[in-house]
């Protein structure tokens, strides 16, 4: 069983940053990517930014030069920065990870509770 706990989501004003975390926990062999999804009000829920294991990134157009991803390894740990936070970046955020399990040969997809971002005046 493996467990990811995002924190870090909050009420923020136009402009400014938040860091969000996941923690991954359980029976954790090796993680190999990772990614931060968002889904709006209404809306589907998004990939925002991805990274691998010996991370590589990409990012949705619209948070590329705003938003970094990174990972730590040794602490199975994700995080995302965000900079320059619009109103539009409001939502739910979601931690995903692919995770190989001790006594499996592939992985699986896991994926956190949500934390919720509002960037508003």
């Amino acid at each position: 069983q493996v467990q990811l706990v995002e924190s870090g989501g909050g009420l923020v004003q136009p402009g400014g940053s938040l860091r969000l975390s996941c923690a991954a926990s359980g029976s954790i062999f090796r993680i190999n990517a990772m990614g931060w999804y968002r889904q709006g009000p209404g809306k589907q829920r998004e990939l925002v930014a991805g990274i691998t294991r010996d991370s590589r990134t990409n990012y949705a157009d619209s948070v590329k030069g705003r938003f970094t991803i990174s990972r730590d390894n040794a602490k199975n740990t994700l995080y995302l920065q965000m900079n320059s936070l619009k109103p539009e970046d409001t939502a739910v955020y979601y931690c995903n990870a692919d995770v190989v399990s001790y006594g499996r040969y592939t992985e699986y997809p896991y994926w956190g509770q949500g934390t919720q971002v509002t960037v508003s005046s």
